[in-house]
């Protein structure tokens, strides 16, 4: 099993992989249905998508769990199939990346509830749903645990309890979509406040899905802005902006764009990029190329990012906001 750390440690970057949801809807999933569920039903069509990302040149590939705590799958009779199916889906993660040099990640995505004092689902049910899946994902051979697309700090700190238990390496990203900052208040500062303060630290931290990818590189722009270097970033951004064309939601990120987003987001600061939704294996395959032909250059100005992938936020100018309470959307 790869040393996440030393990986970290030893390379310029780590590739992550892309989409998970969006790519098996291409593959048969049906609007409403849990695509964790198909690490049971149709655990072919998850290893096939999971090697496909290994095939493209992926340092690291997420396991099909991203909502696969108790509290979402309850929406689909499952909750108590938790452990079976985060098992299930780090070992199919396991299986795909078979001898390769390939970092398998157990994905853990956010409740959907809101944590009290605004919601009903208190802190402790918070960890215990957390738990049940960093450990299951742990069983099933994860070499470390991914925490994504959350809102809140306190949601996030539930997860980080839970992870940290089992003793693997633990990497978290906020979601910042809503004028720089999270759909609860939390910007990119904030977050890399909270986490400098935790002990022991997270081995990795930044942000996923969003807006698109020119959000998610301003984001790893005021991070380095003001964390003074050492911090290992994440940048796995959106492939565009969905649309409806053709019958179909379709992403306005081509291969090309994709590529001159994980270059900005290298050199911006970020030591893993990858794609959130709507990126496939082709899009990480062109990654993958240009990141490893395009020698590193300076750290871009916020109007180079614009030009290249587009608009950012009027938000991005704001400071550092204290840490707010909330749900995170599914991605």
């Amino acid at each position: 099993m790869p040393d996440f750390p030393q990986a970290l440690a030893q390379k310029p970057f780590l590739l992550a992989d892309g989409a998970t949801g969006t790519n098996l809807f291409a593959m048969g999933l049906q609007s409403g249905d849990a695509p964790e569920l198909w690490n049971l039903d149709h655990p072919e069509r998850v290893l096939s998508l999971n090697r496909a990302f290994v095939d493209a040149g992926a340092d690291l590939v997420l396991t099909n769990s991203f909502g696969g705590n108790s509290c979402r799958l309850k929406l689909h009779n499952a909750a108590g199939r938790a452990a079976d199916i985060n098992r299930a889906a780090a070992e199919i993660a396991r299986r795909a990346v078979g001898g390769a040099d390939c970092v398998v990640a157990g994905s853990m995505g956010p409740t959907g509830e809101l944590l009290a004092p605004l919601g009903a689902l208190g802190a402790d049910e918070a960890v215990a749903a957390f738990t049940e899946q960093a450990e299951a994902l742990a069983a099933g051979g994860a070499d470390l645990l991914w925490i994504e697309t959350l809102s809140s700090i306190e949601e996030l700190s539930a997860a980080l309890i839970a992870a940290a238990a089992t003793g693997l390496p633990v990497a978290c990203t906020l979601s910042f979509d809503t004028n720089g900052s999270t759909m609860m208040g939390v910007t990119p500062g904030g977050l890399a406040e909270f986490c400098h303060n935790l002990r022991p630290r997270p081995a990795a931290f930044g942000t996923n899905c969003g807006v698109g990818p020119a959000e998610v590189v301003a984001a790893i722009l005021s991070i380095t802005a003001d964390s003074g270097g050492g911090d290992k970033l994440i940048a796995k951004a959106n492939c565009g902006i969905p649309e409806f064309r053709d019958g179909a939601i379709r992403y306005s990120g081509t291969p090309d764009i994709m590529a001159d987003y994980a270059c900005l987001a290298r050199d911006a600061g970020a030591a893993i990029i990858g794609g959130c939704c709507g990126t496939t294996p082709g899009h990480i395959a062109k990654m993958r190329a240009v990141l490893d032909s395009r020698p590193a250059a300076p750290r871009p100005a916020l109007a180079e990012v614009e030009a290249k992938l587009g608009p950012v936020s009027a938000g991005r100018g704001a400071q550092p906001s204290a840490p707010a309470r909330g749900r995170r959307r599914r991605r």
